[in-house]
Order: structure tokens, then C-alpha cells, then sequence
């Protein structure tokens, strides 16, 4: 559909008054999560675009402190599961139950039902709980017994894996974490970002309370809105050339990139992609995306749709600099 400029400026009238609660939510995770902007940044980015996050990286960066708040900080339902070598599909889904008295079955509905989940260490559950956990991420239902039970909306999966320890340890397949749309890399506070969360946990005080300042029904208007962002054919061209460089690096002067990726982003990374730069530009507060959006959000999108070969890895190339090196290459609108 062609939008013209008064299109154009409607939308973004919409979205000046669709996104405040953005700002709300940010001042709200503020008080007890110091730094972390971009990490929260792209939690947001995962639930406008309907999408699911995978958060890597050592403990104690307040991952699961970040998913929580967030969660409280929308009016939203919340669960947790703690992933273990010993869980079962039926404990992330629910399962049949036999009621003796009443000579019947009955559904008990699993932690999944619910609009946040938080699946804390997932690679340390065996495959079969991976699938039954990514089935319902991407379908969006679920199905026990006979019968199939739609999720809640707005639904998001946020994920978290430790880098560090491999001892039991189930490390996601390359097709499953594809169906995470964002994986994001949690870093180290800066030294007084640190300096300020020393205070904060030193003095004995209990963490403020994080107020519910978003309802559900703001969460849904924004995703709709975030489609609507206005996407330039030159945009959607350079977030081709993005993706196809990562496929056929030879054919965007990147000969030296071809013996160390193994695969390429899928057609999945080029959805993933757009969706994420239109909502980068909502949070923004603009109703088209610029492709400085577009190079915001590219390494979250694709770190973990490259594959790097076995020379990659002989030569510690990583996937952020295979991605340095196609975005310095590319042509920007």
C-alpha cells in the first residue's frame, strides 16, 4: 500500500500518543534496574513486533530481574520456569489429569498460559522440552488431550542462557533459536553504573516497588500501530542486501567473508528484520523507518542466524564482526 506524507503524518501523530507509555515503563524499570537500557530497549522491541527474546550472558546481570519488572510494569500475567535436566513437556504445557471421584479428565493448564514467560536457563532442559516450549512460541497454541487452547495476547517468551557452563547443558539446535526473533548479548555494567548498584544492594533497603503503568490493551494498540510504520522500497532493499551478503558474501565485494560463514540468515531474519526496525522507530516515536533503525537492531536479529565454519573459528572471527564487516560493506540508502 503507497503512503503519502499526510498518511504519514497521521501515523505518527498516533504514535506520539500510542507511545507513552513506553516512556512510563522505562522510569517505572528505572528504579530498580541500573544501565541495561539496551537490554530493555530490545525486551520492548520483542513484545511490539511479536516476537521472543533469547537474553545471553553470565549470571548476575539482571536478566531475570528485567523480564520480571517488565512484566509487573504491564498489567500483565507473569510466569517462570526454571528449566532442569528433569522437566518434562507436560510441566511447560500442562497436561491431562484423572479426577477419581468425578470418574473423568480434566486439563491442568502449565506455567505457558500466561501473556510473559520467562524461561530461565533453557539449555539445560533435554530437546524434547526445548520443542514442546518452541511449538507454542511459534504457534501461538497449544495442545492437550484432544483439544488445542489458544495462548494469551499479548504473548512473549523471554529466554535466558548462561555462555559460560557447558556441564548439563542442552545448547538450542540452529533451526530452534531461529525462532527466537531477537538474541540479545548482556554485557557488563559500566564501572559507575556498578559503583551506584553497590549502594543500592549495600545499604539494606528493600527495592522499590515496580508499579503496573501499562495495561494490556496499550500493548496491543502499539503492535498494531508498529505495522503500520511506513517502510521505504529503498529500506526494505537494504535490509535485502543485509541479508543476502550473509548468504552470498562473494556477490557484495565480501569474497574474503565466503570460507567462514557456513550458512546465511534465513528468509526468516529478512521478516524479523523489518519488524524490528519499525518498532525501533515507534519507540522512537516515528511513523517510517530510517535505516539507522535498521542497523540498530541487525546484530540482535542476526547473530544467530550466521553459521560460521570451522576456519572462522581457527581464526576467532565472530559473528559480530562478519556482521561489522557486511554492514561497512552494504550500501545505505
Amino acid at each position: 500500500m503507497v503512503q503519502t506524507s499526510e498518511d504519514i503524518r497521521l501515523l505518527n501523530e498516533k504514535i506520539s500518543h500510542a507511545s507513552g507509555f513506553v516512556t512510563r515503563i522505562n522510569d517505572e524499570l528505572s528504579k530498580v534496574i541500573v544501565g541495561q537500557q539496551a537490554m530493555i530497549e530490545r525486551l520492548l522491541i520483542g513484545l511490539l513486533s511479536n516476537g521472543h527474546v533469547l537474553l545471553e550472558g553470565v549470571p548476575g546481570l539482571a536478566k531475570t530481574l528485567a523480564i520480571k519488572s517488565l512484566s509487573q510494569s504491564v498489567n500483565a500475567g507473569f510466569n517462570r520456569i526454571q528449566f532442569t535436566p528433569d522437566l518434562l513437556p507436560a510441566d511447560v504445557i500442562g497436561t491431562m489429569i484423572y479426577n477419581q471421584s468425578k470418574n473423568e479428565f480434566y486439563v491442568r493448564k502449565g506455567p505457558i498460559f500466561s501473556n510473559f514467560v520467562l524461561a530461565d536457563e533453557i539449555n539445560r532442559a533435554p530437546a524434547k522440552v526445548q520443542s514442546a516450549l518452541l511449538e507454542a512460541m511459534q504457534e501461538r497454541q497449544v495442545t492437550i488431550g484432544d483439544t488445542t487452547y489458544k495462548l494469551s495476547e499479548p504473548f512473549l517468551v523471554l529466554a535466558t542462557q548462561n555462555p559460560i557452563e557447558q556441564e548439563g547443558t542442552y545448547p538450542l539446535p540452529e533451526a530452534q533459536v531461529d525462532r527466537f526473533m531477537l538474541k540479545v548479548v548482556v554485557d557488563y555494567p559500566a564501572k559507575a553504573e556498578e559503583q551506584l548498584i553497590i549502594r543500592q544492594n549495600t545499604l539494606g533497603l528493600s527495592a522499590p516497588p515496580i508499579n503496573p503503568v501499562a495495561s494490556t490493551s496499550e500493548i496491543l494498540t502499539a503492535k498494531e500501530l508498529v505495522r503500520q510504520v511506513y517502510l521505504d522500497e529503498k529500506v526494505e532493499n537494504y535490509i535485502l542486501d543485509i541479508v543476502f551478503a550473509t548468504r552470498y558474501p562473494e556477490k557484495y565485494n565480501l569474497q574474503k567473508l565466503k570460507p567462514l560463514i557456513g550458512f546465511g540468515g534465513s528468509p526468516r531474519a529478512s521478516i524479523n528484520l523489518a519488524l524490528a526496525a519499525k518498532a525501533y522507530a515507534f519507540l522512537n516515536n516515528r511513523a517510517y523507518v530510517i535505516p539507522e533503525d535498521v542497523r540498530g537492531v541487525c546484530k540482535d536479529v542476526l547473530r544467530h542466524r550466521i553459521g560460521l565454519t570451522y576456519e572462522a573459528e581457527a581464526e576467532n572471527v565472530s559473528v559480530e564482526q562478519v556482521i561489522n564487516e557486511i554492514l561497512r560493506e552494504v550500501n545505505v540508502p
